[in-house]
C-alpha cells in the first residue's frame, strides 16, 4: 500500500512512518522539504497520485483557538479537496480525546478538522488519542516565572506516541472505519507530576507549580474530560518505562 504521511516529521509523525515501511509499505512523507506546502495546499495533488491513504497527523504550537482553528481548517480543506482529484480513497486524522467536550484553545482546530473530515466526501477514520508522554516535555519551562516552572493543572492518560503510530498503520491497513475506539495509556496522571519526573530525568532544576487555568478549557483539564472513557483502547507503556528510556539516552555513560 501506498501511505502519504502529513506532519510525517513530527512527534508521531516519525512513529507513523516507521511503522509503515516495517509493514512493507511505500511511504510519502508531505513537507515542504519534499515540495508541499500543506497550509497553502501547493503540490498536494501531484504528491498524491497512486496514494491508497493518507494519515494526518499535523500539528502546530498553539493555544490560540483562532489559530488552531485556521491551521487545521487550511490544511484540513486542502489534503481532502487534493485527495478527491488524486483518487484517495481513505483519509486518516488524528485528534484528540475529549476535543469534542472542550473545543477550547487548541482543541478547537481539532473540533474543526473533525467536522471537516466527517462531513467531507473522502471515506474516512478519526483516531482520538489521549496526550502523548512527550507532552511533559513540551511544557517543561514553556512558561517559567523566575527559577519557577508553571504547569496547568491537568488530569491527563498519557499514551506511548511510538503506539499511537503503530494504531494509525494498522487503522490505515483495515480501511476505513470512522469512529474507531479511543486510544490512551493505561495510567490516569496529574501532569505536573509527570513533567517532574521528566525534569528529574533530564537533570532539570527548579521548582515546578501547578497552576488551574481558567475557563472552560481549564475546567476540563482538571474534572478528566481529556482522559479516556469506558471502551477506550488502552495501549501499554507506561509513562514511568517512557521516562526510563529518557534516562538511558540521557545517562552519559
Amino acid at each position: 500500500m501506498r501511505i502519504a504521511v502529513a506532519g510525517g516529521t513530527g512527534t508521531v509523525g516519525r512513529y507513523v512512518v516507521d511503522a509503515a515501511r516495517l509493514q512493507g509499505h511505500e511511504v510519502t512523507i508531505l513537507s515542504r522539504a519534499t515540495g508541499t506546502d500543506l497550509a497553502a495546499g501547493t503540490g498536494l495533488i501531484e504528491a498524491l497520485r497512486g496514494t491508497e491513504a493518507v494519515i494526518d497527523v499535523t500539528s502546530i504550537s498553539t493555544q490560540s483557538g483562532t489559530v488552531s482553528e485556521k491551521f487545521f481548517g487550511a490544511v484540513t480543506h486542502h489534503l481532502l479537496e487534493a485527495e478527491r482529484v488524486a483518487g484517495v480513497g481513505h483519509h486518516l486524522s488524528l485528534s484528540i480525546v475529549g476535543s469534542d467536550r472542550a473545543p477550547f484553545g487548541y482543541y478547537a482546530g481539532k473540533a474543526v478538522q473533525e467536522q471537516l473530515v466527517s462531513t467531507g466526501s473522502i471515506p474516512w477514520t478519526i483516531l482520538r488519542a489521549a496526550q502523548f508522554h512527550e507532552f511533559a516535555a513540551q511544557i517543561y519551562k514553556q512558561i517559567t516565572l523566575g527559577p519557577v516552572s508553571l504547569v496547568p493543572t491537568m488530569i491527563s492518560q498519557p499514551v506511548a506516541a511510538r503506539e499511537v503510530g503503530r494504531h494509525l498503520v494498522e487503522l490505515a491497513e483495515h480501511g476505513p472505519s470512522g469512529r474507531p475506539a479511543d486510544l490512551a495509556g493505561p495510567e490516569v496522571l496529574r501532569m505536573a507530576d509527570m513533567v517532574r519526573s521528566y525534569a528529574r530525568a533530564v537533570g532539570g532544576r527548579g521548582p515546578i507549580w501547578e497552576v488551574p487555568l481558567p475557563g472552560g478549557f481549564g475546567r476540563a483539564l482538571r474534572d478528566g474530560t481529556v482522559t479516556a472513557g469506558p471502551g477506550a483502547m488502552l495501549g501499554t507503556q507506561t509513562f514511568s518505562d517512557w521516562i526510563a528510556e529518557i534516562s538511558t539516552r540521557e545517562d552519559p555513560a
